[in-house]
């Protein structure tokens, strides 16, 4: 189970212990035995939702399965992944059992039987708390901003089939999966990562030079993910991928309030950038004022020759 998985669990966990109620874990589709086996240690009951048509992913019928397990359980609140099938289910899924919607939740609380979020807001230059007025509240929790619960007396396991139905409204005509090498950025503990300073997709080749020599995993900004540079799958920011490495490394990033949004939870955010005014700066325990071409090379160097 990954770091955004247990993080969920673990604040589902906190908010069934302040509710005074009872922790479900839903998981759809076939899924391996482990983990089944790792959500019981936190949740007090894990649904497994077994049906054909939920072995690859399609909105319509995930969201139908959600649908029907909840109005079955009624809870008091539904917490999604921050991936983007967390993003398109969560305020689809809100209507449908007339409840609120919320995303990019840093934390999630009980106040006096209310359920309220705290998120960021104007790009991550403020935080705001959330009062959710209808249940049930439909939450997606930003990846790793939660910490994991402590394991406890194993939870039971109940298996359902709902018998859905396939959506006649979508067919799916064509999929492509891409490869990815290593652990997933929302996972990883060390990133490089280039933005539209660098000039062009060359340069990309040197980050990942020095990501390989430093075992981190690679990232760009959304403008040049836009430019076509670098796959969108790499891209970091408000409108990208939620990051917390324990160090994030800039190159050429100019550190707009989206970005820095995106890389807010990082340990350690350094920089490399030419322009001394550069906003990322502000934000970097460490920054260099130099040329990436002229500190990316010899660090590569320096680093493939470490003990």
């Amino acid at each position: 189970m990954d770091r955004a998985a247990q993080g969920l669990l673990g604040t589902g966990r906190r908010l069934a212990d302040g509710l005074q109620g009872k922790l479900r874990a839903v998981v759809l589709g076939p899924v391996e035995e482990s983990l089944i086996t790792a959500a019981q240690t936190v949740a007090d009951t894990v649904v497994v939702i077994e049906d054909e048509l939920l072995g690859e992913y399609n909105c319509e019928n995930v969201l139908s399965a959600l649908t029907a397990v909840c109005q079955r359980l009624s809870p008091q609140a539904v917490l999604l992944g921050n991936d983007t099938y967390g993003q398109e289910l969560a305020p689809r899924l809100a209507h449908r059992l007339e409840g609120s919607a919320a995303g990019d939740a840093v934390d999630v609380a009980v106040s006096s039987g209310q359920l309220s979020v705290t998120r960021g807001v104007y790009g991550g230059k403020a935080t705001a708390v959330i009062a959710l007025g209808r249940t049930p509240g439909v939450v997606w929790v930003r990846a790793r901003a939660m910490s994991p619960a402590e394991a406890r007396a194993p939870g039971e396991v109940e298996r359902v089939r709902l018998g859905l139905e396939p959506d006649s409204r979508v067919k799916l005509l064509a999929s492509h999966v891409e490869t990815k090498e290593g652990v997933r950025l929302e996972e990883a503990r060390l990133i490089v990562s280039g933005g539209r300073g660098l000039g062009g997709p060359e340069p990309f080749e040197q980050l990942q030079a020095l990501a390989a020599a430093m075992g981190a995993q690679m990232a760009a900004s959304r403008a040049a993910c836009d430019a076509g540079w670098v796959p969108a799958s790499w891209q970091v920011g408000q409108t990208g991928k939620k990051v917390a490495p324990e160090l994030y490394m800039a190159v050429a990033i100019s550190g707009a309030s989206q970005h820095i949004m995106g890389i807010a939870d990082s340990k350690v955010i350094c920089a490399i950038n030419r322009d001394p005014d550069a906003p990322i700066f502000k934000h970097c325990r460490f920054g260099l004022v130099e040329d990436f071409q002229k500190v990316v090379g010899p660090l590569v160097e320096r680093l493939s020759h470490r003990p």
